[in-house]
């Protein structure tokens, strides 16, 4: 059995025609060496895999080729040719500065320099990996590279140009090699599975040179991989599963389900992703990659910008003349925030499943969630009527033929809609439930025509009244018998939750007759009948009733019909009792349980855990100081961390008068803490002078 050549080794360019991707270093390689204008030192420096060093072999075997072709092409049967082919060259070195970094192999080169080459014109030295040399050995090397023999060329490759020093940079010729493109990848790898046997499509070949990330020898080290899995018959479906790459059909199910809005589809589809081992951030990745391929492919002129054979672009151009720039652009910036906020968030998974419902909700929310909401909105409408005094509907005044119009500001418009009886009202603006006794009549009266009420002061006991507007009512009502009643008891109307009339706290005298209620207030007077209604109407109203206060009670004046007022005192509002703030110990015994939630910060839970507490009652709030010994760390957490943790411990104490303060303990006020066991033995010496005693008896060594 032959001996197997992976195909990076075996398929190595050896010549400036075979150097893939690199066209503009080769052409300007060749003129040089045709014009011999080849200068002592050159600097190649690009990513991985991307031929540095084999263009250096190809620059070293056609400088000393001794019949190169017209097109500066090595011959590859000289003399020169054939020994470096067999590698056995005594004219081309090459050193890996990687395991000679040193001084002294720098000396040793610089002996080795000055023999000239047995074969060929010069000789080539190609030290890869130059950027780790140390700078000793940078600086040893500076007067060689500076001023080397004729016959020496030195060629320096290197992956980090920017650790190597100016110096050296200043004395050679710099080449950029490019990361090569996934069309000229491509190529290549069908050349070489031409020449293998292996049967390939091209979606297949587009995932290998995706995944090499453009490194050639990447490629053809994961093409050696795909062909020991899949044989000589490589599908699809056997690269994504033996590569472990995410699919484009999920990229595909999301932005349809983006655009049916149907977040659903879209969280199974991220659970299945997961489920199959992906890494969350690669998804989400991939995700804004297929984005941002839909707004090329729906863009004319920007094909070039597309990394993707022939058989995806028609789906990506079909997907993206369904999606609007509006909605890719926007989709665009969320899977961009998700990104950048994707390791600092504690919940991974519902961080990027919020992002995918973002996405799905950007062209507004969906026709059922909207019913839903607006289902609740009229059900909330609806009950808000139906919590509205049914006294509104008979207090709206109308035009009455036996007198004017009223004002327009007491036009039914004005008042709320009509409930049942009996149902609970709210009084204006104290929100204490008043039930409405049920009217015996069982039809709407016709309203009186309200009218501009003046306003009266009000009598002294014994004299008589001045005229008030009262309201009218029937004789029995005004033979009954007078109640009075408390504030409690008073019925709130339509027209006093408007402000038309007083509401009861302003109303400073009231009683109660068997039909209606008649209330009296410093500056006007407000009645209603026993029909339910309002008037205020002062012009052609009979004279009020003399009224007096309970004090003035007697037998004549109940005969006489007349009214009579309590007045009530007012109602003290008692201050709400403050919680008792958590003491002392229930803080210390707490505290350990805020360091657990940091658990996820090490340094944090450790310092939070030994920190010196002290609790201070500071304007009715808790003050809780924590002396930290880090001040990096104090202003670290007084910067980002204070707030969260001052809410973690409000909620841990039931307590929202609360407050955190960090602060540094001293140095001279730190414990000194003991860790290595020579401290450790001198400490329990000191402490204990009969071990002292037994160390010194048995001559033991503490050390």
């Amino acid at each position: 059995m032959a001996q197997y050549i992976v195909s990076a080794r075996k398929y190595r360019p050896d010549s400036f025609e075979s150097l893939i991707g690199q066209d503009n270093i080769a052409r300007t390689l060749k003129n040089s060496i045709l014009r011999g204008q080849l200068a002592h030192a050159y600097l190649f420096c690009g990513p991985r895999g991307v031929g540095k060093t084999s263009a250096a072999r190809i620059f070293a075997k056609t400088i000393n080729c001794a019949h190169p072709g017209p097109d500066m092409e090595p011959c590859g049967e000289c003399e020169s040719c054939v020994s470096f082919r067999e590698g056995r060259s005594y004219c081309i070195h090459e050193l890996d500065a990687a395991s000679n970094n040193g001084v002294e192999d720098i000396k040793a080169l610089m002996e080795q320099v000055q023999i000239p080459p047995q074969v060929g014109k010069y000789s080539v030295y190609i030290i890869d990996e130059v950027h780790m040399l140390t700078q000793s050995a940078f600086n040893a090397f500076l007067k060689t590279l500076e001023e080397p023999p004729a016959h020496a060329i030195f060629i320096l490759a290197t992956t980090e140009k920017h650790k190597i020093i100016p110096t050296i940079l200043s004395r050679c010729q710099t080449y950029d090699f490019n990361r090569i493109g996934i069309p000229d990848i491509v190529r290549n790898l069908r050349d070489i599975a031409g020449k293998e046997g292996v049967n390939v499509d091209d979606e297949s070949l587009h995932v290998i040179a995706h995944k090499a990330d453009g490194a050639m020898r990447d490629a053809l080290t994961i093409f050696d991989q795909t062909v020991a899995f899949c044989g000589t018959d490589i599908k699809y479906d056997d690269v994504i599963r033996n590569l472990g790459v995410l699919d484009y059909e999920y990229s595909f199910r999301l932005v349809d389900a983006f655009l049916a809005k149907d977040y659903g589809t879209a969280l199974l589809v991220f659970d299945e992703i997961l489920s199959k081992g992906f890494n969350a951030l690669h998804f989400i990745s991939s995700l804004g990659s297929h984005l941002r391929d839909l707004l090329v492919s729906r863009t004319g002129g920007l094909d070039s910008l597309l990394d993707l054979p022939a058989s995806l672009r028609e789906r990506y151009r079909e997907q993206g003349g369904r999606c609007s720039v509006r909605f890719l652009y926007d989709a665009l910036g969320v899977i961009s925030q998700c990104e950048a906020g994707y390791r600092a968030s504690t919940n991974q998974r519902l961080h990027i499943e919020y992002a995918l419902m973002r996405i799905a909700f950007l062209g507004g929310v969906p026709e059922g969630s909207a019913g839903t909401v607006s289902a609740g909105a009229a059900g909330t409408s609806s009950t808000a009527q139906k919590m509205a005094p049914e006294t509104s509907a008979s207090l709206r005044p109308s035009h009455s033929p036996s007198g004017p119009a009223g004002p327009s500001h007491l036009s039914e418009t004005n008042f709320p809609p009509v409930v049942p009886q009996g149902t609970p009202a709210l009084r204006g603006g104290h929100g204490r439930p008043q039930f409405q006794e049920p009217s015996s009549d069982s039809a709407t009266p016709a309203p009186a025509a309200p009218a501009e009420t003046a306003p009266t002061a009000p009598s002294p006991v014994g004299s008589p009244a001045s005229p008030s507007p009262v309201a009218s009512s029937s004789s029995s009502a005004a033979a009954s018998p007078l109640t009075a009643v408390p504030e409690s008891s008073v019925i709130s109307t339509g027209a006093e939750q408007s402000g038309e009339i007083p509401s009861g706290k302003e109303i400073s005298r009231q009683a109660r007759d068997d039909k209606g209620i008649v209330a009296r207030e410093d500056k006007g007077m407000v009645a209603r009948d026993d029909k339910g209604m309002v008037d205020r109407d002062d012009k052609e109203k009979p004279a009020a009733k003399p009224s007096k206060k309970a004090s003035g009670l007697s037998l004549s004046s109940l005969m006489n019909g007349e009214e009579i007022t309590v007045e009530l005192a007012p109602e003290e509002e008692k201050p709400a009792e403050k919680a008792a703030l958590p003491g002392e110990d229930t803080v210390k015994a707490k505290w350990p349980d805020l360091a657990a939630t940091c658990s996820s910060q090490p340094r944090l839970a450790v310092g939070l855990a030994n920190a010196r507490l002290e609790t201070r009652e500071e304007d009715g709030n808790l003050i809780v100081s924590f002396g930290l010994v880090n001040k990096a760390q104090c202003d670290w957490i007084n910067k980002h961390k204070l707030r969260d943790l001052e809410e973690s411990f409000s909620a841990m104490l039931d307590c929202k008068r609360l407050r955190l303060e960090p602060f540094v303990i001293p140095e001279e006020q730190q414990e000194n803490k003991i860790y290595m066991p020579t401290e450790k033995a001198k400490d329990l010496m000191s402490r204990n002078p009969e071990v002292a005693e037994l160390v010194k008896d048995l001559a033991l060594d503490i050390r």
